[in-house]
């Protein structure tokens, strides 16, 4: 009977041991994620401070200056007024003196005041922001989803017609630029088929409908604006993704699970596409940027209410402290899509995770 109890306590010594390793390896697990997520955090906000210090200086040693612009809109104004308009606007200070207020007014997120809207910066880019932020992610989304589906069914079949189809949609989708992508979309499925919105973000008629009714409004407004933007992407990612998957295809591991029984399906979605995604999702980081550019062209072509028809009217208007504001809070959202690439990176590769990288 002591034995028993002995067994049955060293029994319970060694779970508690156990569970004491497990528990110390979450622990430094956890600690080395935070650790990692706060060096790039830092990395980001010095990235953001450079950019910014970037913009100011490249728009200041370009000819002219806001109050060229003012006097130019009053059909020209005197010296005593052009110097008024420099010195409202802080022109007439150094320039370092001019570098260091704007700094401090961008930690505070004040960018100004806009002469051609006639409003805060601020606030002009706050009623803004979220179309584009639709777009850009559901165009993102829409072109990983899509392209990873189509990179998997054509990496089972390579020399199928459907391997064939996304090898002519990469070359379509990577050689059509997205503007003209835009207008043959608008005037097929928007003109001669009525099927889509012509422009816009949301119908004037349904101000007063119900809170859903509003919302599928603005999902049939983004969907040709979201397709013609993901079309290049769609391209990249799918022809990535069906070359990685042929390359894990052929791996030894999947061919020991093919020998133990294992089923095509479970093969393919269980254990090939997670180790595949890793290249796919580190190209939809690298082309955020390209994703957030191409924006400005599509809004333009659907005259989709974001920063993207704002920063072509301000550009036109020459309206510095408007443009300044959108370059920031440009580079803001690849900062943060970058950020959740590493993240995402980080949930799907346990090497990553684990590592020091």
């Amino acid at each position: 009977m002591g034995s028993a109890h002995t067994y049955s306590f060293i029994t319970f010594l060694n779970l508690l041991g156990w569970t004491s390793v497990f528990a110390f390896r979450a622990t430094r697990l956890s600690v080395n994620f935070l650790r990692q997520t706060a060096v790039r955090l830092g990395y980001a906000i010095a990235l953001l401070l450079a950019v910014v210090v970037l913009n100011f200086v490249l728009i200041h040693i370009a000819p002219g200056d806001i109050a060229d612009t003012i006097a130019g809109d009053m059909g020209g104004a005197t010296e005593e007024v052009m110097a008024k308009i420099r010195a409202d606007y802080g022109l007439d200070k150094p320039f370092i003196v001019q570098l260091g207020l704007y700094m401090g007014n961008v930690v505070r997120f004040d960018f100004g005041y806009s002469f051609f809207f006639n409003t805060p910066v601020t606030s002009l880019i706050a009623e803004r922001l979220p179309a584009t932020l639709l777009l850009v992610f559901s165009a993102q989304l829409l072109a990983l989803v899509v392209g990873v589906v189509l990179g998997v069914i054509s990496a089972q079949r390579p020399n199928g017609m459907l391997s064939h189809f996304v090898t002519l949609l990469a070359l379509f989708g990577y050689s059509a630029p997205v503007f003209w992508t835009g207008i043959m979309l608008l005037i097929g499925l928007s003109l001669m088929l009525p099927l889509f919105p012509v422009a816009g973000m949301v119908d004037a008629r349904l101000m007063d409908a119900p809170m859903w009714r509003q919302y599928l409004d603005v999902l049939h407004h983004l969907l040709l604006p979201a397709l013609t933007l993901a079309s290049i992407f769609l391209a990249l990612y799918s022809r990535l993704c069906r070359a990685s998957m042929l390359e894990v295809l052929g791996a030894d591991y999947i061919r020991t699970a093919r020998a133990k029984g294992l089923t095509e399906r479970e093969i393919v979605y269980k254990h090939a596409l997670k180790n595949s995604l890793g290249p796919v999702v580190t190209l939809a980081g690298l082309q955020f940027s390209a994703v957030v550019s191409g924006a400005v062209l599509v809004e333009t072509v659907f005259s989709w209410p974001g920063l993207g028809t704002l920063a072509l009217q301000s550009i036109l208007a020459r309206d510095t402290p408007t443009i300044l504001g959108i370059l920031f809070f440009s580079a803001l959202v690849v900062i943060v899509g970058n950020l959740l690439t590493d993240l995402v990176l980080r949930l799907i590769d346990p090497r990553i995770r684990s590592g020091g990288g």
